[in-house]
């Protein structure tokens, strides 16, 4: 299962918190899964990729209860911890920059600290996305619940392909690969 984090509706569509969603996406028009079905408050999608089954899902809980419906959709598609991939947006990391680790804590980022609650466990793989953090005194929040500038968008559509192609490596070469590939 790779669940991209983010938020639902047209409002937030282009927002730097939902990475997630943006790359699911571009994964599901790469690899020709419709993402048409719906269960348990999430939009998802079933097919292959890179040789394996694969379940592209977009939680629509908001971001701070992703937990939810992905425990809920790996109970009943009998998905394993171990082969859940998150993408979700990273204010640590630099604009386009990509981490990859196989597990880890929620630093602070409340989609994770949700799946971490729902799943009781924090051994779940991790594609993080670099969407900088707000210059001045702007609010976190509000920062992540925005657009990008002109500029931005180049780097964003460029990182989101990169993103695509890294869940792509774990997918069939596996984790140790994808880390050396696309640490970006």
């Amino acid at each position: 299962m790779v669940a991209g984090l983010g938020n639902p509706g047209l409002r937030y569509a282009a927002t730097r918190h939902n990475a997630g969603f943006q790359v699911v996406e571009s994964l599901g028009e790469w690899g020709s899964i419709s993402l048409d079905k719906k269960k348990f408050d999430a939009e998802f999608g079933r097919g292959r990729m890179g040789g394996c089954d694969v379940l592209l899902v977009r939680p629509q809980s908001y971001m701070n209860r992703s937990g939810i419906p992905v425990q809920k959709l790996c109970n009943f598609f009998d998905v394993a911890v171990s082969n859940l991939v998150v993408v979700y947006d990273d204010i640590d990391l630099p604009l386009g920059r990509i981490r990859i680790r196989e597990k880890g804590g929620h630093g602070g980022h409340n989609g994770i600290r949700s799946l971490i609650e729902q799943l009781g466990t924090r051994d779940f793989s991790r594609v993080r996305i670099g969407v900088g953090r707000p210059e001045g005194e702007q609010d976190v929040a509000d920062y992540v619940l925005s657009g990008f500038s002109k500029q931005e968008k180049e780097i964003w559509l460029r990182v989101v392909e990169k993103a695509r192609e890294a869940v792509c490596c774990i997918l069939q070469e596996g984790f140790s690969v994808a880390m050396q590939k696309y640490q970006l």
